[in-house]
């Protein structure tokens, strides 16, 4: 096969302009956008509820005031926490002399939990083309539900089934195969994309899990591996490269033509890239 056509590498802000700003709450995704991020990425979550929610981690305890697993809490409980004020807090305990972010208790919905409902309303209202990268997380006691609720809330604003991949503004991750096996078989032209910290042995000649046509390897791999990411793109294979914060990675990403970095620092990389 081709390598796969190239396009000016996409920026993507990782859980919002994360680094400024704390991880994927409404302050965090404004700033990607007000920085010029081509894209945002955030991962979700499925509450005791249904609801999906964008926190990394399985418990709420280190990005909030709280205590406890995403899926055992409702969308009540989580909204009635804290999810920006952590950002302040020098990891030793005390404050930050000179925090990047200033919280704000008065601003409410900048710092509470972040829906991915309110998410796609921030990316469908915004004044320019802004693209969404949706992470799963599994192991998930809600398996399945999370992607079925995933693509019934794209339906809602239209955007499960576009006519073809590289026409959506929207990609599912995943680490997991079975993930985005289920992502394909109810949404075939939905773009899904195989994250790797590690290269497989079973995968190490390009080849990707069936019906997916993006990789997502770890910087990790990048590093240590980067003739591999040249066999991905010769296979055809989109690479869209997570976590780029250092200059130095950002150079090694363009070298290879990677498509998309994804960054803690978008307006930082922008600059490398002289946009």
């Amino acid at each position: 096969m081709t390598p796969a056509r190239q396009r000016p590498t996409q920026v993507v802000a990782h859980r919002g302009a994360s680094e400024d700003a704390p991880e994927h709450t409404l302050a965090a995704y404004r700033k990607a956008i007000a920085d010029g991020a081509d894209a945002l990425e955030c991962d979700v979550r499925l509450t005791a509820d249904g609801h999906l929610v964008c926190v990394h981690d399985r418990r709420v305890n280190r990005t909030s005031n709280g205590r406890g697993a995403v899926s055992a809490l409702e969308l009540s409980d989580l909204s009635a926490l804290d999810f920006g004020s952590w950002k302040t807090r020098h990891p030793l305990g005390g404050r930050v002399e000179e925090p990047d972010w200033v919280h704000r208790p008065e601003d409410r919905e900048a710092t509470s939990v972040l829906t991915l409902e309110r998410l796609l309303e921030l990316v469908v209202d915004a004044d320019r083309r802004v693209e969404l990268a949706i992470e799963t997380k599994h192991p998930t006691r809600w398996a399945g539900q999370v992607e079925e609720r995933l693509l019934l809330l794209l339906k809602r604003f239209g955007l499960d089934a576009p006519g073809a991949a590289e026409e959506s503004p929207v990609r599912v991750m995943s680490f997991s195969a079975r993930s985005l096996h289920r992502v394909r078989a109810a949404s075939p032209t939905l773009p899904t994309v195989y994250l790797q910290q590690f290269v497989s042995p079973r995968l190490r000649d390009g080849r990707l899990p069936e019906g997916v046509d993006i990789a997502g390897p770890s910087i990790r791999i990048v590093r240590s591996h980067p003739a591999y990411i040249e066999r991905l793109r010769q296979s055809g294979h989109q690479v869209h490269v997570w976590t780029v914060n250092d200059p130095e990675d950002v150079d090694a990403c363009i070298d290879l033509g990677v498509n998309a970095i994804i960054t803690n620092r978008p307006r930082a990389v922008l600059d490398r890239l002289g946009r």
